[in-house]
């Protein structure tokens, strides 16, 4: 199949407390189903805007908040500092990294003014507005709804923190087809009930903190027959598709993943 000539142009909608910033990538022409993206905890950056063309080249007009332009998310953060947070969270054995007493002695080890900057942000990040944060994304499927070159199908998708907004959204009931990217799972867990189309979810095999939630996922979705899949991808670690991530990025498996996305928002919203 052709792909489509694309559009990408950084607009602004109407969120819950003023405008938030999003970067809105879309086929030069026609009508579309649209997409929701939702970015890593790193925030909107040139990576989920290349993934979010990607998607336009595919047919779909894709809407890519930047969450942290809510005025329900604290100020200050930006990828420099949050990447500051998650490297101190690394020297944490994955065993650990849910023990606040053995995280607190570790922060403790830090020099003073190192140990209160992390510290203070790391309050932040790992206490974000998850409640508020999808209002504003239900109001991001609204501002889709308005365009006139979208046609009324609307799907989610979203990576890491981002995964687990995705889930959220789909949980309002106004998606019709939502990716989890190694995302942990919707809180609280009967919400779900709400959930009206189709959810794909993507895991890496390595990721034990995401993946020790799944058994509940999978639980409360057959109990209310909702339309769920799911693929867990052996050796891959967590963030596996990010390309811009030497680390943690998994070619053959991202690869594959972007080919079962692709399918899946054919059958769901084409």
């Amino acid at each position: 199949m052709a792909r489509e000539k694309t559009l990408g142009e950084d607009v602004q909608y109407e969120g819950t407390m003023g405008k938030i910033d999003a970067y809105l990538a879309r086929p030069e022409g026609g009508k579309h189903p649209g997409i929701v993206m939702v970015h890593e905890i790193w925030g909107l950056n040139d990576h989920i805007k290349d993934v979010a063309n990607r998607l336009a080249a595919e047919g779909y007009v894709v809407l890519a908040p930047q969450l942290f332009s809510s005025g329900h998310v604290p100020p200050g953060l930006t990828e420099q500092k949050i990447r500051r947070v998650i490297a101190f969270f690394a020297t944490i054995p994955p065993e650990k990294q849910r023990d606040s007493q053995y995280v607190q002695a570790e922060l403790a080890k830090l020099p003073e003014q190192e140990r209160n900057e992390v510290g203070s942000l790391m309050e932040k990040v790992f206490n974000m507005p998850h409640e508020e944060l999808t209002e504003e994304l239900s109001l991001g499927v609204d501002y889709l709804n308005g365009l006139e070159y979208v046609n009324g199908r609307i799907g989610s998708v979203g990576f890491c923190f981002g995964g687990a907004m995705s889930g959220r959204l789909a949980c309002t009931g106004k998606t019709d087809a939502s990716v989890i990217f190694y995302g942990s799972n919707p809180e609280p867990i009967e919400s779900v009930e709400n959930i009206r189309g189709a959810v794909l979810g993507i895991y890496g095999g390595m990721d034990k903190r995401i993946n020790e939630g799944l058994p509940e996922l999978v639980r409360a979705m057959a109990e209310r027959e909702k339309a769920f899949e799911m693929c867990i991808y052996p050796g891959a670690p967590h963030a596996f598709f990010n390309d811009t991530a030497a680390n943690n990025y998994r070619e053959e498996a991202a690869k594959d993943a972007w080919a079962r996305v692709l399918t899946f928002y054919s059958r769901t919203l084409k």
